[in-house]
């Protein structure tokens, strides 16, 4: 039933971060997530903190070298193919890792920012990461450490003596504080952000939902939205999910494998 759905075209993808553990990008709440109980930073704690930011900063300055490396895998490509055939109309991802661009797809809207920018909370300039991370490596000469685990936002597990060693810097243009272009736990997205989302989901002839449990509402709205819409909804995903009441089709399987197996039946 799924093949059929998605040969039919005007397909809208929902992705979630159980699409990039076969690319080596944990979770925070699939399997991955579990063993490494991972806690992710908040928006509150990031401005209201020197601490938190030096240990954030430090962390994911080791962290990013992991997120760079990281390559597509099987589902991406596939998801990007079926862009391409002209069955999926647009792809909404809750991922920050920028791996739906790399594997080819076009026009992603990334619902939760993206860690290859960096934004100033004073001027609210956005620079590329990787200015960042040469500024970085210039007031850190020598700095050095060995990652622990990886975090699903990019951040590295670090001894408190590695971070406290660590320097961090501000805004080049108004020296404000610099934090990533991602949405952290606490913030919300962008309304503009949304409504697109929204409108994209009303136009949809299915919502595929790609590596998501929906347990936050940032992206479980837009199932419901679908619902409310008489929109079919499809979920994929390794485990159940908020949404599955709301869907036609539920396969509890690899997405890479089954996406992949989507590209020869449709």
């Amino acid at each position: 039933m799924l093949a059929d759905l998605v040969a039919d075209g005007d397909v809208v993808v929902l992705s979630g971060a159980g699409l990039s553990t076969e690319s080596g990008i944990p979770d925070y709440r699939g399997e991955s997530g579990r063993r490494r109980r991972a806690r992710p930073m908040t928006y509150q704690t990031f401005v209201g903190s020197a601490a938190a930011r030096r240990r954030y900063w430090a962390r994911s300055h080791l962290g990013w070298r992991h997120i760079t490396g990281a390559a597509p895998n099987a589902g991406h490509r596939a998801v990007a193919e079926l862009q391409r055939r002209g069955l999926v109309a647009g792809v909404i991802t809750q991922n920050v890792d920028g791996l739906h661009q790399a594997a080819g797809a076009r026009d992603v809207i990334e619902l939760h920012g993206a860690l290859d920018r960096v934004i100033c909370l004073g001027c609210g300039e956005r620079t590329p990461r990787q200015d960042l991370e040469r500024r970085l490596r210039a007031a850190n000469p020598g700095w050095e450490a060995d990652a622990g685990a990886i975090n699903p936002d990019g951040d590295a597990v670090l001894d408190d003596d590695r971070i406290d060693a660590f320097r961090i810097v501000d805004c080049v243009g108004c020296g404000g504080l610099l934090k990533p272009d991602v949405v952290f736990f606490g913030e919300n997205v962008p309304p503009w952000r949304v409504r697109e989302c929204y409108a994209l989901t009303e136009r949809a002839g299915l919502l595929l939902v790609l590596g998501s449990s929906l347990t936050v509402m940032s992206g479980y709205r837009f199932v419901r939205h679908a619902a409310r819409h008489a929109v079919p909804v499809a979920i994929v995903n390794q485990g159940p999910t908020r949404g599955d009441a709301h869907a036609l089709v539920t396969l509890d399987a690899p997405l890479g494998a089954t996406l992949t197996a989507l590209l020869t039946t449709s």
